[in-house]
Formats: structure tokens, sequence, C-alpha cells
């Protein structure tokens, strides 16, 4: 079977009765977020499968291995996918058709993680109609499938294998997006066509480092969450909201559109695009408002440490534009010394100080949850309401090789000072 690669549906891969977990096979790790992630992905391609005439889903490609020796169908790549699709099967009451699920389970890890997996999937239809479970099943039959390539050498198969999970280029998370959206607007063929041209025109890099280095921290730090390195497993956070969800939120988010805040959802399909262009315009303005202060801030520093900070800074103003539409330098220079103030206290600064010290959680600094407190501001006055205490000198730890600390601390201590002569004139 299988000679050359074919599509196939989900039912004719789950009911081949010589399909088989071989020994050699890692063991079932999926977590519960991806048992969700597969749920959702599921439920989306059934009501798109209502929206659009012979709608399909590809879920991914299978290698197997034809040991014809055995008799067997082996599976070499897919085996996360095939058993949690065979789990949910089981559920839905058509585990005698799978002869997969009757394979003994070898390692202990991946029977801990079917029966949670199994669980979770049983919880999630204990709140599904029937109807809808009904839709599930010819979903396997009618709308999902994968794509199979199938070998008769084992060496073959395990090059396949090799070549597709590390060799081969994974798509960057804002390409993921990219074709999330796109097919969000799959009943605009002409708009499509207009927005891949204009995101074409964007340097892809200029698109990675913004959501890699401004837009998820942002979205971590407000919400207090230290956050990690933004990758394709964090995609969900701007697949956006369907235009035709009917939930009271949704259809405030609607109205709204396209006036954009990066703690907020937006509009999925068009107003992706839009969002992105957004706020590469936007934080192109932030650095220009930062140049114009000019020699009061001092952003000439060098090392990692410095380079750490000065992210912190422009996330803190880029944030603060964000959501007041406003360039105040002197707010602008309360964040310079908020920010550049964890550059001074440490002789080394990693990034992982920067988070901490971002969500005000660092327990051998007092450090000011900043993204947090503007999120709370309700007016720009508030931001200046707060105090920011200097930093004495003996608590300096910074000792570069250059001048990079005294420029620090002058641009600190005027931008502090500012704040004081505006203190003493109220």
């Amino acid at each position: 079977m299988f000679e050359n690669p074919e599509i196939k549906s989900i039912n004719v891969i789950l009911r081949l009765k010589n399909l088989k977990l071989p020994n050699y096979q890692r063991p079932y790790k999926w977590s519960v977020k991806n048992v969700c992630a597969l749920l959702a992905d599921i439920e989306f391609a059934i009501h798109q499968s209502d929206k659009y005439t012979d709608f399909k889903y590809r879920i991914g490609t299978i290698i197997l291995h034809n040991d014809e020796d055995a008799d067997a169908l082996n599976i070499v790549d897919g085996q996360q996918r095939i058993v949690t699709l065979a789990l949910i099967c089981k559920v839905l009451g058509q585990s005698a058709e799978m002869p997969i699920l009757k394979t003994e389970i070898a390692a202990k890890i991946s029977e801990e993680n079917i029966k949670r997996n199994f669980l979770t999937i049983k919880a999630h239809f204990a709140n599904v109609n029937s109807n809808l479970k009904k839709r599930y099943m010819e979903a396997m039959s009618d709308v999902l499938e994968f794509v199979v390539v199938s070998t008769k050498h084992l060496a073959e198969a395990f090059q396949l294998f090799d070549s597709q999970n590390t060799r081969g280029r994974a798509l960057a998370p804002h390409d993921l997006l990219k074709a999330f959206h796109l097919r969000e607007m799959r009943s605009h063929p002409n708009e499509m066509k207009h927005t891949v041209e204009k995101w074409e025109r964007i340097n892809p890099k200029e698109i990675h480092t913004l959501f890699r280095d401004y837009l998820f921290p942002i979205k971590c730090w407000v919400d207090r969450y230290k956050g990690h390195k933004f990758t394709s497993a964090d995609i969900d956070e701007y697949k956006g909201i369907s235009f035709d969800l009917q939930y009271n939120y949704a259809m405030r988010t609607v109205k709204g559109m396209p006036i954009f805040q990066i703690d907020q959802p937006f509009v999925s399909g068009k107003n992706f695009f839009e969002y992105v262009e957004h706020y590469i315009n936007l934080l192109s303005d932030v650095k220009d408002a930062v140049s114009r202060i000019g020699s009061d801030l001092f952003l000439g520093g060098t090392g990692v440490g410095f380079s750490y900070a000065q992210q912190l800074f422009f996330c803190a103003v880029l944030y603060y534009c964000d959501r007041f539409r406003n360039f105040d330098d002197r707010v602008i220079k309360r964040l310079y010394a908020w920010a550049f103030m964890i550059r001074l206290r440490m002789q080394k600064l990693g990034f992982d100080t920067v988070k901490n010290y971002a969500v005000g959680q660092d327990e051998n600094l007092t450090s000011i949850p900043m993204f947090y407190l503007l999120h709370k501001c309700m007016n720009e006055s508030d931001v200046l309401k707060s105090r920011i205490p200097m930093l004495p000198e003996e608590e300096i730890k910074y000792s570069p090789k250059n001048n990079d600390k005294d420029s620090v601390f002058i641009s600190i201590q005027n931008a502090l000072g500012y704040w004081e002569e505006l203190n003493n004139e109220g």
C-alpha cells in the first residue's frame, strides 16, 4: 500500500488492520494543550466544511514503514496525532473499528499520558451535544486527511523522518499566522491577493522581531507573567476572534476595529495584517520620539545587558503610546529611568533578570511592575503620579570598561530631576 504519497482520510488510516506502533518508537508525550489544540482544529474544520463545499483539512504528514515480512505498516512519524485521534474515536464509541487501540504500551510515561489525555477528551465531549459528536465522526471520513508516505525500506523511512523533522526548515510563527488569517479571508479572494502583496513588501525579519522582542513580551508582562521565547506554540495568542462570534466581548471587539491594543484581541482575517502594519509603524514612531529627546537619554551603550535594558525601555514606551496615543517627553524620560535602573543595579544583566524586573517579581530588587501599572492607569497623568526612587550611587554594581555607567546614571538623574522639578512646581 501507499507506494506513492497519497492523501487519505483519518478513518482509512485508523482502520488499517496492520497499522502498528513499533518498539523503536519514542514514548507518547502529547500534553493536554496539544490535545485541546487538535480538538479546536477539528471543530474549526467542521465549521469550515459547513461554509465551503468539498472543504478538506490536512492534519499533517505521516511516514510508514511497510514491513512485508511482518505484514505490518509501522508508524515511523505521526504517532502522537494517530494515537490522539484514535482516543477521540474511542470516546465517541468507535474503538472496535480501530485496531491500533489494541497495541500494548510498553513505556510507563506513554501509558500515563494516554490515560490523562483520554480523560481530557472524555471531559471535552461530556459538554458536546450529540449532533456535534456525530459531526466529529463524519469529519474523520469526509473532512480530515493525512498525507501518507510509505516505504518498504526502514532506513529510507528514517531518512524521510529526519528530513521532515530536523533538516527541514520549520515555518516561523508569523508565517503560520499568515496562513491562518489568509484562510479566514477565503471568501474575499481579491482582498486576499492585495493583502499578500502588501505583506510580502515587509521584511520578514522586521515582523519576526516585532513579535519576539515587543508584542509577545508586552502581552506577557501586562499580565505579570514573565513569559518565554515566542514560538509557534504561542500563535493562538494572535489568532484573533472570528467575525461571526456572538459573545459580547467579541461583538465589542468587532465594533472597535481597526483600533488596536497590544493586550486586547482583534478580529481574525484582514485585521491581523493591519495589526502587524500598525505596530511596525507605531514602533518606528516610538523610536523617532525617543530620538527627538536626543542627548537627554543615553542609548549608545554596549554589551548584551545594555541591549536588554534598551529593549525593556522601548517595550515600555511602545505600550504607553499604544494605550494613550501620545508621546509626552516627561513620561518617556521616566520610563527610561525605570528601564535603565536595572542596568545600573547589576554587574551582569541577563534577560531572565529583566523579565523578573518587568513584572515586579525580583526578590532582591525594588522594582515596579510598569506594564501592569500602565494597564491600570486611566489617564496619562496617572503615569506621572507614581514615584520612581533614584538609585543611590553605592548600590550601582555596573562597572563597564567605558563610560557607559556615568552616561546612564546622569541620564537617569536628569530624567528624575525633571520629575522632582515638576513636583516642586506643583
